[in-house]
């Protein structure tokens, strides 16, 4: 048989395969909103978590739901989602029955990124000591590996938004050892992934850095022991 047939064949197998439809992959996970009493704004910052989605499933190979979702503190749902984002500007409070969820998902392999989104300081810190009565939030040092994930770090969280004058800071919640809990201050990092324009101050530059720091969040969450 001639080779021209043979490479006739070729082609139209080929174009045959480009153009069947390629049925993408089910998402491996979602990462979630959390949801939070007290009144204050858990919803703040409507377009931080999808911007964040898209970017770890390009820059880091991930395969994480395009929408975020959204959970209550006392929801069983809680225990499934292995990257929790909680940020606001105004009042938080926890039931006893959140507290004890909340505890229950981070001790068993669960992951808190509190955001603060200026005012919410005053108000988690003792929420969070009825969840960890034995844990004070410390400042993780610049060589912490949070930091240096794909995406490195060296002078610690970029400074997305100016209000006090202050530096930002990353502080942990370690539990035996384990990053349960990362609590950044005095950044705006959700405010860095939101939609470029939202914030007129913003420049690209910002808005990248801000990402590269939120992937390293979820990497460090989904990686460490």
């Amino acid at each position: 048989m001639p080779k021209s047939f043979f490479a006739l064949a070729l082609l139209l197998l080929l174009s045959l395969t480009a153009a069947a439809p390629v049925t993408p992959a089910a998402p491996s996970f979602r990462i979630a909103k959390l949801h939070y009493g007290g009144g204050g704004d858990w919803y703040a910052n409507k377009t931080s978590l999808p911007n964040l989605i898209r970017f770890c499933n390009q820059a880091l190979g991930t395969n994480i739901g395009p929408d975020e979702a959204t959970v209550e503190l006392d929801s069983p749902e809680l225990l499934t989602y292995p990257f929790v984002h909680m940020t606001g500007h105004g009042n938080v409070t926890f039931s006893d029955a959140d507290a004890r969820n909340l505890r229950r998902y981070l001790l068993g392999g669960g992951f808190l990124h509190i955001d603060d989104n200026y005012g919410l300081d005053k108000f988690i810190r003792p929420e969070m000591k009825k969840v960890f009565p034995e844990l004070d939030f410390v400042e993780l040092p610049f060589t912490h590996p949070i930091y240096h994930q794909k995406f490195q770090f060296p002078r610690g969280l970029p400074k997305i938004h100016e209000h006090d004058g202050k530096r930002p800071q990353g502080f942990g919640l370690l539990y035996k050892g384990r990053l349960v809990c990362f609590y950044s201050f005095e950044c705006d990092l959700g405010n860095g992934w939101e939609d470029l324009g939202t914030y007129p101050e913003d420049t690209p530059a910002t808005h990248e850095a801000a990402l590269k720091m939120g992937a390293n969040l979820v990497t460090y969450a989904l990686t460490q022991d």
